[in-house]
């Protein structure tokens, strides 16, 4: 038991490294032997764990996936309005922008702007499954209590993440005026007006 958990923990660890230096430096600027040196073991003792980068890349939009889709699987668990969820999303996504900021960086930076890598093993949306699946349970729940406007998921999918990655890409090229934070309700609101039913 104890050796299966320290090999979890140790993945992990070089999930963690990989992560920040993909979204620093970009995925072809990065190397196995920089991240094993990052961790100082041994790139042969790193391959034991993953046994190529792009192997790598996609266990780390998976564990993004997850830790965000975990986040809004509580949400979705809440009882409150779809306009207090959107809140609470917006509130995470935004939270995580600037206390985790590698993690909304490798997706920009590293998923969609190296399809070539993620084209196999991630195709369709299956290694954003996690974080997809919550977003599409608090659509359908939105919907279903008449308070979202049924519309295709795509559409929706859309105008939530074009607000939340731009306003992130604002923060990242450092040119909002405020701290990302104070623009939650604002941004929740608009959100909310765009995607709300009409009865």
């Amino acid at each position: 038991m104890k050796t299966v958990d320290k090999k979890a923990l140790k993945r992990e660890s070089i999930i963690q490294v990989a992560l920040q230096l993909f979204s620093v430096n970009g995925f072809h600027k990065t190397t196995i032997p920089d991240i094993a040196a990052k961790l100082h073991m041994s790139v042969g003792n790193l391959y034991n764990y993953f046994s190529s980068k792009d192997i790598l890349a996609q266990e780390i939009i998976k564990y993004t996936s997850e830790v965000l889709g975990e986040k809004i699987g509580v949400v979705n668990d809440m009882d409150i309005s779809t306009e207090e969820k959107i809140h609470k999303i917006v509130d995470i996504y935004f939270t995580m922008a600037k206390e985790k900021p590698e993690m909304i960086e490798y997706f920009l930076r590293v998923y969609l702007s190296n399809r070539e890598v993620f084209a196999d093993e991630c195709a369709g949306m299956v290694c954003v499954s996690g974080f997809i699946t919550e977003i599409m349970i608090f659509f359908d729940d939105g919907v279903r209590r008449g308070e979202l406007r049924n519309q295709d998921f795509f559409s929706a999918f859309g105008l939530f993440m074009g607000y939340l990655g731009g306003m992130v890409f604002l923060k990242g090229e450092d040119i909002l005026p405020k701290d990302i934070s104070e623009y939650i309700d604002d941004i929740s609101r608009n959100i909310y007006y765009a995607l709300r039913s009409e009865a």
